[in-house]
């Protein structure tokens, strides 16, 4: 029985000394995930939701963040918001980047 306890009690301690860890800091390779030169687009309206969706998606794709499939669909999505945007349908259109940055991880 005293074998059980001195067992529990060590497994208790180490759970603590376990959550007390920190995190060791980043490597250079993640000191800057973003370019010097990077500037976000500006622009109002669904012309400027979709040009700054497509420059941090295009940031993301150079950086290694998705891969090019994932951008491809990205894509393939932001020229139907495009569409809509040209059609004068600028709602359709924000509606439309939205549910493409749900649907990716990007709100």
């Amino acid at each position: 029985m005293r074998t059980a306890i001195h067992v529990l009690s060590l497994t208790g301690l180490l759970a603590l000394a376990a959550c007390n860890q920190t995190a060791s800091p980043p490597g250079p390779e993640s000191a800057s995930a973003t370019p010097a030169g990077f500037r976000m687009p500006q622009g109002s309206g669904c012309t400027g939701e979709i040009d700054r969706y497509r420059a941090v998606m295009s940031n993301d794709l150079a950086m290694g963040h998705v891969n090019q499939s994932v951008y491809n669909q990205v894509d393939r999505e932001l020229r139907q918001a495009e569409s809509a945007c040209a059609g004068g349908r600028d709602a359709e259109a924000v509606r439309l980047v939205h549910a493409t940055k749900a649907r990716h991880g990007y709100l």
